[in-house]
């Protein structure tokens, strides 16, 4: 994460929507007599926390279950403080993430230089707090935290659809970004396209949009911090609805995602579209793993090749020897043709499964659909513009009910104040 996405990024209103009769459970670690003392002050005169326990130690030992060491069930709200020892504290912090991906880390020290608020943030913090202490400040971050549990008790909305190629060129974004466009502008979906690709993804280009100041993994790494107002500042916005978070514009070197990011991100953003469309790499990195083993379905996109298709069986045994259950799997064969030199029964009895999806070969369409920036329009009279609809209808989409009632209605009163009346 650069120090931009710390500083820039806005905090959603502090205690927008924290309603509970529960307090929030809080663990301190290492805090100072000050701060500890306006950590117990706050707890006993504000019902919105109660201080489970104050731990003086970072870690008992390196084996230790975070839950064990902090006294389960994990506390809602982890308080620890780094300027006792700031090497250990970010171990600690980190272990404790890991452990118990829920559990808000407020991080507590003197130094505000912003490469160690960015170090304690990488190690999984989501507030950095500055001594001293004070009531509002610890107010404001521990009702962000209210918040956000109030919005997790909602039941989950969004269908949740990754798609990556067998391979490299089976045209995985182009059928992200016009099926994306096509679920928010002709169903009115409220409909969000993640780029998943660490380096160079192409979401972004073939939406035409080029302004964003963020990408997914830093969204992911802020993600402790998620608020609807922070993630704002992330989307990319397309005239048809569809929202975009892109990838990163060029190659920053690989990433170190903290185990559950992506899944609490996901969560996250589950409860307020209807569709989440993933376009993903080819492979089985870890990002892609975690993505298919939380998402409601996984498209294996492929063409009529045999490479591709060799592809697809190796992945598919490959990830129901991870148990992965096989009826999340779904084969959409891209670029189809009829008279392919490999027929539809040759490729389903060489996977083992069903066909889902046959999006009919119509490349020069495409391509300057993808040129134009513009997905659907360039698309809207052709075979696979009638393919897609037809796919999201499948999906589960159906289009917006219009009032013809009140259409005439309309209609009758332009008329009538053609004539003055």
């Amino acid at each position: 994460m650069n120090p931009m996405s710390i500083k820039d990024a806005p905090n959603g209103s502090p205690r927008e929507s924290f309603a509970s009769n529960e307090p929030l459970s809080v663990v301190g670690i290492c805090l100072d007599d000050e701060t500890l003392a306006v950590l117990q002050s706050f707890a006993e005169s504000a019902p919105l926390i109660r201080l489970r326990s104050h731990l003086s130690e970072y870690r008992v030992q390196e084996t230790d279950p975070g839950s064990e060491w902090m006294g389960g069930p994990a506390p809602e709200i982890c308080i620890l403080d780094f300027d006792r020892d700031r090497r250990k504290a970010a171990a600690a912090a980190e272990h404790i993430h890991s452990a118990s991906p829920s559990t808000a880390i407020f991080a507590v020290s003197a130094d505000s230089q912003s490469d160690l608020i960015i170090q304690a943030m990488r190690s999984g913090c989501s507030e950095y707090l500055l001594k001293p202490m004070g009531r509002e400040q610890l107010l404001n971050a521990v009702a962000r935290v209210g918040g956000r549990r109030k919005e997790r008790s909602q039941p989950f909305r969004a269908h949740v659809l990754a798609f990556m190629g067998a391979k490299g060129g089976c045209g995985v974004t182009s059928l992200v970004t016009q099926l994306g466009v096509l679920l928010a502008r002709s169903f009115s979906k409220r409909t969000l396209i993640i780029d998943l690709h660490q380096n160079f993804g192409d979401a972004a280009l073939y939406l035409g949009v080029t302004r964003h100041r963020y990408h997914f993994f830093e969204l992911v790494e802020n993600t402790d911090r998620l608020d609807a107002e922070l993630l704002q500042s992330f989307l990319a916005h397309h005239p048809s609805g569809v929202e975009l978070v892109p990838a990163p514009e060029g190659n920053d070197g690989p990433r170190r995602i903290l185990p559950g990011a992506i899944v609490q991100t996901l969560d996250f953003l589950r409860m307020r579209y209807d569709y989440i469309l993933v376009d993903m790499p080819p492979g089985l990195s870890d990002e892609n793993l975690e993505m298919i083993r939380h998402c409601d379905q996984f498209h294996m996109v492929a063409v009529a090749e045999v490479s591709a298709l060799r592809n697809v069986a190796r992945q598919f045994s490959y990830l129901t020897h991870k148990e992965i259950p096989a009826e999340r799997f779904r084969v959409v064969l891209n670029r189809h043709q009829k008279r392919s030199l490999i027929t539809d029964s040759e490729i389903e009895k060489t996977l083992g499964q069903k066909i889902f999806w046959k999006v009919p070969n119509q490349y020069a369409h495409v391509v300057k659909a993808i040129n134009g920036g513009e997905p659907i329009a360039q698309l809207s009279t052709s075979e696979v513009a009638k393919s897609l609809t037809e796919l999201a209808v499948q999906l589960g989409a159906k289009p917006p009910v219009t009032d013809k009632k009140n259409e005439r209605k309309k209609e009758n009163t332009s008329f009538l104040g053609l004539l003055g009346r």
